[in-house]
């Protein structure tokens, strides 16, 4: 297979990869702003009202732009800590003086990818220069804007993403009786959004420069926004870094009517105090939940929830609506923008399965099995520490019945022994404390107690009247104080008293338990977040994972790989997976897809690629499907069945969901050529590999658009990118099959024709 040409619509690329002259040298960059002194920077220009100046006193500096790309290059080597690229190859310098002499062009800084049918539809591309001037545009309207944005507006900001915003409808969305969804037809952000979007800025920054610069990424399509799509915040090459903050600038205005909305509502109906029927602790047994109005959003995506009535909600959707069609000139899908019961029915947001349910559905009560299962286990953990005990008695007394042993032979030949030190004080102590011990341990059995009672108690002869009228009065009364002290300590009615108090409170507190579940179950609402196993398992059956019976199979493109890139392309859509969906509450049926359908297709795979039977696949390379590299070390890329089994919720952020990596496959091409350098940004490598890209949709010949034979609400890469070959180096190959990256992180202007 020859190596024909590079890209032919990157003419400076493929001139300097097809000609035998060098490759430009790198260049340092500048040191790199901090985001402290960034946001002095920029409140520095904050005059009369309005940001001036931004792109000349602020863009076009070389530190801010060094910042830039050192963001660009902890994206693109996560393995790596936060640090700036040694060098670049364009000067800093010299763009940052194109951006204040406004001499920037962002189409010729663009690159247009053809696909590989006759119909399909081109995709431009911006090169690493054009990225990093779009990453510090991003970095200082985020900086103008953050403190404008409502609180429930997530995606396109930094630690504000999905996970966040599930978090808050855990926690906040109290008691919801009907919600919707704002849905928007499919759309691109055309001419009329961006002159909205002109307006938008023009109230807050008076540059004309850098709004010039917004609309020409817009129009040599650098940036491109399809709203009501499902390609944003996925990490697709088709979307831009910029594309998050546009969209919350644009959306800002209709997240304040839905604020005003709210305030509203919550002035209408405000929260009615000073029902203490107990005056000393204040308790209010009057239930009372005023009516509320909650809403999330994240990105283009819309939910609103009240806790009233049906035609309130009406209200409010057809207001928010109102506002959306005339001001925003939004194209709105009525249809599906539909009112739904929260506690009926469920709803798609953010990829998965919202619905209100009561809280013991969330935390059910343990069920008689499982409470005897637990007493059983109870007693077993209890048996098991009284056989370590008595071994361990057992052993001291055989040590200490050895030692005395030996001193007795000692003494009785003769032997004395001399001690510079006394320590029959101490071995009273470890004594008196052995035999207290063991009088506790031995009374707290009823049945002993109860030998001894009647021990001391039975037959006694003191007990008759004659006979202690004959008797000294201090023995009568020693006797009857023994005898108060033998009731009081080994009567076990005293201690079956004991008990049978424990048990009382103990059913108290179970029945306080069960009528407070009741009331809440009857009074409140919580939000229950799960993952849309049927979409799992059918986007699971599609991209080739399982067969028409449900059964993990082989994938047979995979096999012209090597074991560790076969393992590590499994692992990345596995740990994507588990990451997106680890807050969602049957996040154990996540977890059994990834431990049996993707560990065992794996396996199926191996084995495929050996001609080798599965069990011997699992017995070469473990369950843990441990690979050897190439310095002879052992590594486990798939997550390991513990690791699996302590993931859970406990992190705040923003995880890309698994379609870029489900979607791509990287066929490695048979080539000895290692000569190109690596595409992956600020990598200058120039021992790489030569990978085809292969598309999901391509290979099965299916319109990602057509919800019947795709999976609704996953995405697919632009198909552009099919067939298209890229090199990479070791590194950068292995973090793009882990999903630590992703093709944005490609210079795709640089593509391999082959």
């Amino acid at each position: 297979m020859l190596l024909k040409s590079w890209s032919i619509r990157s003419l400076t690329s493929s001139f300097r990869f097809l000609s035998s002259s060098p490759s430009p040298l790198p260049i340092e960059i500048p040191l790199p702003i901090s985001q402290s002194d960034l946001e002095s920077l920029i409140y520095r220009q904050y005059r009369a009202g309005k940001f001036q100046h931004l792109l000349p006193s602020v863009i076009a500096t070389p530190s801010v732009l060094a910042a830039a790309a050192r963001r660009l290059f902890s994206r693109s080597n996560p393995s790596l800590p936060p640090s700036s690229p040694a060098a670049l190859h364009f000067s800093v310098d010299a763009l940052a003086e194109e951006l204040r002499q406004g001499l920037l062009d962002p189409s010729a800084n663009c690159s247009i990818l053809v696909p590989s049918r006759k119909k399909g539809e081109s995709l431009t591309l911006p090169n690493l220069k054009l990225k990093v001037v779009v990453e510090a545009v991003r970095m200082a309207l985020e900086v103008v804007y953050k403190k404008r944005f409502a609180t429930f507006a997530y995606g396109g900001r930094e630690s504000i993403g999905r996970h966040t915003a599930i978090r808050y409808l855990k926690a906040r969305l109290q008691n919801p009786t009907w919600w919707f969804r704002v849905v928007l037809r499919r759309q691109p952000f055309g001419p009329l959004h961006l002159r909205r979007l002109a307006v938008v800025l023009e109230e807050k920054i008076e540059d004309p420069a850098l709004i010039s610069l917004v609309k020409r990424l817009f129009d040599c399509e650098a940036i491109a926004i399809e709203l009501g799509g499902v390609e944003l915040g996925r990490g697709f090459p088709q979307e831009s870094g910029l594309s998050g903050t546009i969209l919350n600038i644009y959306f800002d205005a209709l997240d304040r009517e839905i604020q005003d909305i709210r305030v509203e509502i919550k002035k209408e109906n405000p929260r009615i105090s000073g029902f203490a029927d107990n005056e000393e602790t204040g308790i209010s047994y009057v239930l009372h939940k005023p009516t509320r109005v909650y809403a999330v959003r994240y990105l283009d995506e819309i939910l609103v929830g009240t806790s009233g009535s049906k035609l309130l909600t009406m209200d409010i959707k057809d207001r928010i609506l109102k506002f959306s069609v005339e001001t925003l000139e939004l194209k709105v899908d009525s249809l599906k923008t539909s009112i739904h019961s929260a506690v009926t029915e469920k709803m798609n947001f953010l990829g998965m399965e919202l619905q209100a349910v009561p809280p013991s559905v969330l935390h059910p009560p343990m069920s008689e099995k499982a409470i005897r299962a637990k007493k059983k286990y109870l007693k077993r953990k209890a048996a098991k520490a009284l056989e370590l005990k008595n071994a361990r008695e057992t052993r001291r007394k055989n040590l200490g019945l050895k030692i005395l042993s030996h001193l007795f032979k000692k003494l009785k030949c003769g032997h004395e022994f001399e001690f510079g030190f006394h320590i029959e004080h101490e071995v009273r102590e470890i004594f008196a404390n052995w035999a207290d011990e063991v009088v506790q341990e031995y009374f707290k059995s009823r049945e002993n107690c109860w030998h001894w009672h009647r021990m001391f108690t039975t037959g006694d002869f003191l007990s008759l009247k004659r006979i202690r009228d004959q008797l000294p009065a201090e023995l009568v009364e020693s006797y009857d104080q023994f005898q108060e002290k033998v009731d009081q300590y080994m009567m076990p009615v005293q201690a079956s008293k004991v008990i049978e108090a424990e048990e009382r409170l103990a059913e108290e507190e179970e029945e306080r338990k069960y009528a407070k579940r009741t009331v809440d179950d009857l009074t409140e609402l919580k939000m229950r977040v799960n993952a849309p196993i049927q979409l799992v398992r059918r986007a699971v059956k599609l991209a080739g994972f399982t067969n028409a019976m449900g059964r993990p199979r082989p994938i047979k493109l995979l096999i012209c790989l090597d074991d560790a890139d076969i393992i590590k392309w499994y692992a990345g859509v596995g740990r994507r997976w588990l990451k997106f969906f680890c807050c969602c509450h049957n996040f154990k049926m996540v977890k059994t897809i990834v431990s049996y359908h993707l560990r065992f297709s794996c396996f199926l795979t191996l084995a495929e690629k050996h001609e080798v039977t599965k069990r011997q696949a699992i017995s070469h390379f473990t369950k843990d499907l441990r690979v050897t590299d190439a310095h002879g070390l052992e590594a486990v890329h798939f997550p390991t069945e513990k690791e699996v089994k302590m993931m859970g919720d406990k992190n705040l952020s923003d995880p890309k969901p698994a379609d870029g990596t489900l979607t791509l496959i990287l066929v490695r091409l048979a080539t000895n050529e290692s000569t190109f350098p690596c595409l992956a940004h600020f990598c200058h490598q120039t021992e790489t590999t030569l990978y085809r890209i292969r598309l999901l949709q391509n290979r099965l010949n299916v319109d990602p658009l057509d919800e019947n034979k795709w999976v609704q609400g996953m995405g697919a890469i632009h198909e552009s990118f099919n067939r298209k070959c890229l090199p990479l180096c070791s590194k950068h190959a292995s973090d793009l099959l882990l999903g630590n990256i992703c093709l944005r992180d490609i210079d795709g202007t640089s593509f391999v024709d082959v």
